[in-house]
């Protein structure tokens, strides 16, 4: 699967800013056929971070969205700083 394909956009709301800051994970919505390995390989291979985890969630809504817990060397507040997030 194609990487832009796969993540469609960062999602930012309070809850997300503490994850970040408290337990470096980011969260994403993701295209609902992709699995845990294609969002990993996706976000490594666009913004060049080292993943630790990635959880999937599927909202009442019909949405998903990765939980996705970055390495200890790459910063979550850093890549949504990046992201135009903060």
């Amino acid at each position: 699967m194609d990487p832009y394909t796969v993540i469609k956009n960062p999602l930012s709301t309070e809850k997300n800013i503490r994850l970040m800051e408290a337990e470096n994970t980011l969260v994403f919505e993701v295209n609902r056929k992709s699995t845990k390995i294609d969002i990993k390989k996706a976000l490594e291979e666009i913004y060049k971070v080292k993943i630790v985890r990635v959880n999937t969630l599927i909202t009442p809504k019909g949405k998903k969205r990765a939980y996705v817990r970055l390495a200890a060397d790459s910063l979550a507040i850093d890549l949504a700083t990046q992201l135009g997030l903060m």
